[in-house]
């Protein structure tokens, strides 16, 4: 089992850089691939970044290439997500999500098991 704590969200202008957190609990987390999706409100939940457990690969959308990375430490069980040039389209609840251990990352929300709460995030032009 694993937990997924999000933190990090808040306001931020249009160029500038937030870094979000996801912390876990459980010793299967350093095994699992780890990814960063974002939800408008009333629209479905897309993908944004993926991290496989041994930190390659990764993934990223087309949309944040070059704006985002998603470095991740299994010996403090965290992932973040560093965003730089945030635009106000980046505005969204961010989502952590978690695998089962040993699989590669996917873009696919439907294939990780574990989810955390959200953090908001609203970037203002």
């Amino acid at each position: 089992q694993v937990q997924l704590v999000e933190s990090g969200g808040g306001l931020v202008q249009a160029g500038g850089s937030l870094r979000l957190s996801c912390s876990a609990s459980g010793r299967a987390f350093s095994s699992s691939a780890t990814a960063w999706f974002r939800q408008v409100s009333g629209k479905e939940r897309t993908f944004v970044a993926a991290i496989a457990w041994s930190a390659i690969p990764t993934y990223y959308a087309d949309s944040v290439k070059g704006r985002f990375t998603i470095p991740r430490d299994n010996a403090k069980n965290t992932v973040n997500l560093q965003r730089n040039s945030l635009q106000p389209e980046d505005t969204a609840v961010y989502y952590c999500a978690a695998d089962t251990p040993c699989r590669l990352p996917s873009r696919a929300a439907g294939e990780y098991d574990y989810w955390g709460q959200g953090t908001q995030v609203t970037v203002s032009s």
